[in-house]
């Protein structure tokens, strides 16, 4: 019998737990050409925490792009190398590369880059 996944751990948000695993997620993304959206939040930060079940919700209706979470506090070393000092900071990448950065809790304006962000790799893969 194969190993299978409970059934309530559905979550399309892959949680960094180290830079290895950053690196890993970030290398395989830019392997496959898939756009990552980055949201680097803290356990202390409410509007960060507020933006948790928005960023899930993200990541169901964008199924092509890569949706990480990094906590600033368990992962530090991410944090400095993307140059991150005030949560929620949104990043999205595009071939191991930032080409877009938001700080603060801002849903509209979030989903509008991500969008412009996954559309440009509609374009750019067709």
């Amino acid at each position: 019998m194969e190993n299978q996944e409970p059934e309530e751990n559905k979550s399309r948000v892959i949680k960094v737990v180290s830079e290895e695993s950053w690196d890993f997620y970030i290398s395989q993304a830019t392997t496959q050409g898939c756009p990552v959206v980055v949201h680097f939040t803290a356990a202390w930060c409410i509007p960060s925490v507020a933006m948790n079940q928005f960023f899930e919700e993200l990541a169901s209706n964008y199924p092509d792009a890569l949706f990480l979470t990094v906590d600033v506090d368990e992962v530090k070393a991410v944090a400095v190398k993307m140059e991150v000092k005030a949560m929620p900071t949104f990043l999205l990448m595009k071939e191991g590369a930032q080409v877009d950065r938001l700080v603060g809790a801002n849903p509209d304006e979030i989903r509008k880059r991500i969008d412009a962000l996954v559309q440009s790799f509609r374009v750019y893969v067709a």
